[in-house]
């Protein structure tokens, strides 16, 4: 039985902001809380640019899948985050969950211009996201030993 608290973040395709999100927090929090990410409408992978980006800080997601949100609906979830207004309006509540927050990013998968410009934006999202979910990690990280 996990005794951690679950943690889901979704957005629409489960492909960059959710990964890039999951990444950080486990990362951070990893071993207080248990942390997954999904999509309403997943792309069947993990985009190859937040695989790199998230390397360059040393966070390796290479082995992150993309997974549909009902894979989660019969786990005991307490908090669900979204990262995308699309998976906001669409999410489900799911058993146990105590809290829901939407933060949402910009989606990297659609920028345009050079290789290093949307390398850029990923980088942007990246710690837009960063700085969100590592303050979150130290709030419940605070909780645990207050």
């Amino acid at each position: 039985m996990n005794l951690k608290p679950s943690i889901l973040i979704l957005c629409t395709g489960n492909s960059c902001r959710s990964h890039l999100a999951e990444g950080v927090l486990r990362h951070k929090a990893g071993e207080f809380l248990d942390i997954h990410s999904a999509g309403s409408k997943p792309a069947g992978y993990v985009h190859p640019m937040a695989i790199r980006v998230m390397a360059e800080i040393g966070i390796d997601i290479s082995g992150h899948t993309s997974k549909h949100m009902n894979d989660f609906l019969g786990r005991d979830i307490h908090t669900v985050i979204t990262v995308c207004g699309n998976a906001d309006q669409v999410c489900p509540i799911y058993p146990g969950q105590v809290k829901r927050y939407h933060w949402g990013f910009d989606d990297p998968a659609h920028a345009t211009g050079t290789e290093d410009e949307i390398l850029g934006e990923f980088r942007r999202v990246r710690d837009e996201i960063r700085v969100v979910f590592e303050v979150y990690a130290a709030g419940w990280e605070a909780g645990r030993s207050a």
